[in-house]
């Protein structure tokens, strides 16, 4: 049926699922929290993921933000939507 499971740390699950007609969001629709956002852009880079970068977020080579507030990365998901790892 076109469904992900994500397994994430304390047992939980979350359950991704298609939508007819979808149209992505033109904003962070899912924010994963990491300890070392490096570590985790380095990561995720590997397997394939590029990074968005954005001008007036002033987002490095990598795609991290270093603004006031956590340091954060946006990525998109196949779908088109905007996900990102946040630094806690």
């Amino acid at each position: 049926m076109g469904l992900i499971e994500l397994h994430i740390e304390g047992g939980n699950t979350i359950l991704v699922y298609p939508k007819p007609d979808h149209v992505p969001a033109t904003f962070t629709v899912l924010n994963f929290p990491v300890t070392d956002i490096k570590v985790a852009v380095d990561a995720l880079s590997k397997k394939g993921i590029s990074f968005e970068q954005y001008n007036e977020l002033n987002t490095d080579e990598k795609g991290i933000s270093h603004n006031e507030g956590p340091s954060i990365a946006w990525f998109k998901d196949p779908a088109g939507n905007i996900l990102s790892v946040i630094e806690q």
